[in-house]
């Protein structure tokens, strides 16, 4: 007695007799059908041959497969949305120096500084929200605080902070002069990447910050958050690094986390990040120099 045909086979057969009948769609649960042997699992590379021995007189109806889960993180997944979506300015009036301050501060303290809408809440020892002059021209933005940002509630004041301060020093500014903050407001543990639940949960407070403060340029410190701003899982440092970009028509400059120049403290890398402050001097109207040895 001949064996009929493997149990997918024979499913893919009825789906196709009910399409006859006029079925255009089935109910069901997600998921995966038990299999009471192997042979199902390797018959997907016969199955083409098993299609074109289906009888030709029924219909042939396209069965879907339920997609695989996207390893790619939802801030980089956006960037796959319809582009007539994204938002391409901010909208909002600007706000007087007192206005941004009071903003802020009500941000700050009503949503930011107990959020407890994500994971990160639960390791946290305080919230680093962010600081600087509320009418700055520059806005840096980093990853995610690191032990001693946890520790002190202040942004960039471990060592790559210090880094920084010496960065923006080189500029001719002070960290007063600036705002610096992060895509994420708590401290991932062991300084781990935020994950993308948690940095879809916590950047509304940042683009919140950026619609108050409307500054001039952004400069990226890092590849996280270049890519979070732009909405491109595609970026790499080595193509993005030093060329302008644009978020919400204000001009982008990607460049080199400090922690990374850092662990690579190279003349290369320090001219990049030196070459990539220039053109955001040039752009705010600050007075170039070259750099100091």
């Amino acid at each position: 007695m001949l064996a009929g045909p493997p149990a997918k086979h024979r499913l893919l057969l009825s789906l196709r007799s009910e399409s006859a009948m006029g079925l255009r769609s089935v109910c069901g649960r997600m998921g995966t059908i038990a299999q009471p042997d192997r042979a199902i699992e390797d018959q997907s590379e016969n199955e083409s041959d098993f299609e074109t021995a289906v009888d030709p007189e029924i219909p042939q109806v396209a069965v879907p497969r339920p997609e695989p889960q996207s390893d790619v993180p939802l801030f980089e997944a956006a960037a796959l949305a319809p582009a007539a979506k994204r938002i391409e300015r901010i909208e909002l009036p600007l706000l007087s120096t007192e206005k941004k301050s009071a903003a802020l501060a009500l941000l700050n303290k009503t949503e930011v500084s107990g959020c407890t809408k994500c994971r990160l809440h639960e390791t946290r020892t305080q919230t680093v929200f962010g600081e600087g002059d509320v009418d700055a021209k520059i806005f840096f933005i980093g990853e995610g605080p690191g032990e001693t940002e946890d520790e002190t509630g202040r942004p960039f004041v471990g060592r790559a902070g210090q880094l920084l301060d010496k960065m923006i020093g080189a500029m001719g500014l002070s960290r007063a002069q600036v705002f610096i903050a992060n895509i994420v407001k708590c401290r991932p543990p062991e300084n781990r990447v935020p994950a993308p639940d948690e940095v879809e949960t916590c950047t509304p407070y940042l683009v919140r910050q950026l619609e108050i403060i409307r500054p001039k340029v952004i400069v990226t410190l890092g590849l996280p958050a270049v890519k979070y701003m732009l909405e491109d899982p595609k970026l790499t440092m080595g193509r993005t690094r030093g060329t302008w970009q644009s978020w919400r028509s204000i001009k982008l400059m990607p460049t080199y986390h400090p922690s990374y120049v850092l662990r690579q403290y190279t003349e290369a890398n320090r001219q990049a990040v030196w070459s990539d402050l220039q053109m955001v001097m040039k752009e705010v109207g600050l007075p170039t120099k070259a750099r100091s040895a």
